[in-house]
């Protein structure tokens, strides 16, 4: 059997199953199952993820009975399967249906001549299949063409309409360039960029920050520039973040929501680690994957404590130079990272996050001290976790006043979806 595809069938029935993030199960399988090829496995496993819908609409047209239910593993084989047939055309189809059924024999034990069976219908009719009608219902057409939950593709029409609902869907499917930073304790940009083509790597300049570099080639992270501290991976969002917060050397800042803690070493480094960094957050855990990664880089004012971040720490009244709220949120801003995040149902746990967000910044804001600055930033798109917010605390909190917002975007600006707004207090 190909190890390849068993790894990317084991990790995808990880996420399946146990609701595990893609991004630690990929890796996770790929370091226990060392497959050939770790780039196959995860164009496999992301392709399935930001398509299942669609896989999902192709299934059921060939399930005679349409309350037929399959199980997660046949399931999760016939996506695999069907993926490569209809997204892959470097992969013969023969190959795509012999290997697929060949995982069948080992994971669906008496299914395999069913799943041989749809594979080669879909091959031979796949013409047939149609998407539902845009005209009469232009939500469930896009939500299927896409693979997004329907309340995401409604959401956004209402918001941004048709045509840039459709761009920003296709975006959220495509795979993100690998962006990195320098450590500028230990290296400038230039010098990384030279000594990683030097390795072979393909280097280029990035669109948004001044030190990011997108960097094209296999296992950037087990070279010793990365291992001795000489960059991390951050996407450009993520910086613009920090280069809007604009820290000083010598300041105090405080990073409420922190982990797993890529802006905060980019802050220290910024600061030319010189200052003090209180990086808080409610899991201890999170916060000792932060601490290490600091001492990778060799960032030693980073402090760590466990806080929630609703409630005001009253000791810390009116100190801080800088203070960032990275606010939990929906997401939606990372699907083309964690393509998972489309298929979240509208819940009670979305439904509070517009009060959880506001909470979080009326306690941080109180860390502020005259003439410092507040930055508020999350990772996804839509208004009501965003613009709403920070417009309801500037109407709230007369002492704070809006100096520059930015909302980007996957199909306008290549980063992630990020909202940033940097409030001062006068």
């Amino acid at each position: 059997m190909d190890d390849d595809r068993r790894t990317a069938y084991l990790t995808l029935m990880d996420i399946e199953n146990k609701k595990a993030y893609s991004n630690l199960a990929l890796n996770h399988y790929i370091a226990v199952s060392k497959p050939d090829s770790k780039a196959f496995v995860r164009r496999l496993v992301y392709g399935v993820l930001e398509n299942r819908m669609y896989l999902d609409h192709i299934i059921e047209h060939y399930l005679k009975d349409p309350s037929h239910k399959l199980g997660s593993r046949d399931r999760t084989v016939l996506r695999l399967g069907l993926y490569q047939l209809a997204f892959m055309d470097s992969i013969p189809a023969y190959a795509a249906v012999t290997e697929t059924v060949e995982l069948a024999k080992r994971y669906c034990k008496g299914r395999d001549g069913f799943i041989n069976a749809i594979l080669r219908n879909y091959l031979r009719t796949k013409d047939e299949i149609a998407l539902p009608d845009r005209q009469s219902d232009e939500t469930a057409f896009l939500s299927i063409k896409y693979s997004y939950a329907p309340w995401i593709v409604k959401m956004w029409l209402e918001e941004f309409g048709s045509e840039f609902t459709e761009d920003l869907l296709a975006a959220g499917n495509k795979t993100p360039q690998l962006v990195i930073r320098p450590n500028l304790l230990k290296i400038q940009r230039r010098a990384l960029k030279k000594r990683l083509e030097g390795k072979g790597f393909e280097v280029h300049d990035g669109r948004m920050s001044h030190l990011a570099l997108r960097v094209k080639g296999e296992d950037l992270l087990s070279t010793n520039s990365y291992q001795s501290g000489l960059f991390s991976v951050q996407d450009e969002s993520s910086m613009v973040v920090v280069d809007l917060l604009d820290p000083k050397p010598n300041e105090f800042i405080i990073d409420v929501c922190a982990a797993p803690g890529g802006k905060t070493m980019y802050m220290g480094e910024r600061m030319d680690n010189r200052g003090r960094i209180l990086a808080r957050d409610l899991y201890k855990k999170k916060l000792d994957i932060l601490a290490k990664d600091a001492e990778r880089l060799g960032i030693s004012i980073v402090e760590t404590s466990t806080w929630d971040a609703g409630k005001t720490d009253g000791t810390l009244l009116e100190q801080a130079d800088r203070v960032l709220v990275d606010a939990p949120c929906s997401g939606l801003g990372i699907v083309r990272r964690k393509p998972e995040i489309k298929y979240k149902e509208w819940d009670g746990e979305l439904e509070n996050l517009p009060e959880i967000q506001m909470r979080i910044l009326n306690a941080s804001a109180r860390y502020v001290k005259k003439g410092g600055i507040l930055v508020y930033s999350t990772c996804t798109i839509n208004r009501t976790e965003n613009q709403d917010i920070t417009s309801r605390f500037l109407r709230e909190n007369r002492e704070f006043i809006k100096e520059e917002s930015i909302q980007l975007f996957p199909n306008i600006n290549d980063t992630d979806g990020f909202y940033i707004c940097r409030m001062a207090r006068r």
